[in-house]
């Protein structure tokens, strides 16, 4: 690479970092992450114990229970981790109103939950799709429509026409 092209490229190093600093929201403090790992200890703690309710089976006979159950407790750990090393820890972000997406997010997951046996997976996922698409992540209609109905459709034909899995469905 000669000087000149190694000129440009610092620059332009240069600017995409600036440009990232500009948009990234404020530095929290201690609080925020200790707030944030009692989040994720509370939500791997309820859904372990939910887990553990499917029932784990065995490693040569796993439960339907058993991988969301380690999940879970991967994250306990983890958030346990947190707790002892995260006062000390700098790289927090202060909660914005953006914190609130993934919040939304998983709402809209307990929707999709709630509507999958009573109308099936495809308007259910269609709409998830778009809120997620659209509104969370302010892609175009036209974007978000096409990968809607593409995914959705893609799910079809591997869940129900390949793997022949029994989810309830319109057609």
């Amino acid at each position: 690479m000669t000087a000149p092209e190694r000129d440009i490229l610092a620059e332009l190093e240069a600017e995409v970092a600036q440009d990232l600093a500009e948009e990234r929201p404020p530095a929290g403090g201690p609080g925020y992450q200790l707030a944030g790992a009692l989040g994720a200890l509370v939500i791997g703690g309820v859904a372990a114990w939910l887990s553990h309710g499917y029932g784990l089976g065995s490693l040569k006979r796993p439960g339907p229970g058993l991988w969301p159950f380690a999940i879970s407790v991967t994250i306990v750990v983890l958030s346990l981790a947190l707790l002892v090393v995260g006062r000390g820890l700098t790289d927090t972000e202060r909660f914005t109103r953006t914190s609130w997406l993934p919040v939304f997010g998983l709402a809209t997951f307990v929707v999709v939950a709630a509507l999958l046996p009573v109308i099936g997976f495809e308007l259910p996922c269609l709409a998830l799709c778009i809120v997620w698409l659209r509104f969370l992540g302010g892609e175009s209609w036209r974007s978000t429509l096409v990968v809607s109905v593409c995914t959705v459709a893609a799910f079809y034909a591997l869940f129900i026409i390949a793997l022949g899995i029994p989810l309830p469905h319109l057609v």
